[in-house]
């Protein structure tokens, strides 16, 4: 997993609440086990018509979104089933980072796993943040995973929070499997201590 620690960017605006991963990324787009090309099935059923043709209207269709690497999410962003496509095609399109007041957990845990950054801000920020996303769409913030803020030109900086754990990772480039490894010796460490109980786990496992 690569590292982050900041990013400048346009952002796209996605108005709208409880945005669920079926709109993020169609069922039929789950046949395929491979990241790569997902980013085309983003938001597949709004961006495109039922002849394949983009719709000018969404967003993501828009010259002035079209390279931003921030998506400003609405309230409960990722709920629904809890498939880890959402981000991948998320990532796949461009994405780096996702803002909303609110995540649905599995989806802001998939994202983590794969060094996709959930910045959860204060609604009065969420506003801010989407009324210069709208009204100046060429616009950049910086998002600085180092400070925990975002940088906003004409307002200053605003908080953001993300789990500890999930900070380190993205930090460190390092996934759930990688954090365990750097650790390898403290594990080495306990089990040594603690060889019954190590032993009485692994017999039990066995029997099952």
């Amino acid at each position: 997993m690569r590292s982050f620690s900041s990013l400048t960017s346009r952002m796209a605006p996605l108005s709208g609440n409880n945005i669920d991963t079926d709109q993020i990324i169609p069922a039929s787009y789950l046949k395929v086990t491979d990241k790569k090309g997902l980013g085309k099935g983003l938001f597949a059923n709004w961006r495109f018509d039922e002849t394949g043709e983009p719709r000018p209207e969404f967003v993501l269709n828009q010259k002035d979104y079209r390279d931003a690497r921030i998506l400003l999410a609405g309230d409960n962003f990722g709920s629904g089933s809890s498939r880890e496509h959402a981000a991948w095609a998320l990532q796949d399109h461009g994405f780096k980072v996702v803002i909303s007041t609110r995540f649905a957990d599995i989806f802001q845990a998939n994202a983590a796993k794969n060094g996709l950054l959930t910045a959860t801000v204060e609604r009065g920020d969420h506003v801010k943040l989407m009324q210069l996303a709208q009204d100046a769409p060429t616009a950049e913030v910086t998002v600085d995973l180092h400070q925990l803020l975002i940088e906003v030109p004409g307002v200053g900086s605003m908080s953001f929070e993300v789990d500890p754990f999930v900070r380190h990772c993205l930090l460190n480039g390092v996934d759930q499997l990688g954090f365990l490894l750097e650790r390898q010796d403290a594990v080495e460490a306990y089990e040594a201590q603690h060889p019954q109980f190590v032993w009485t786990l692994a017999t039990s496992n066995l029997k099952e």
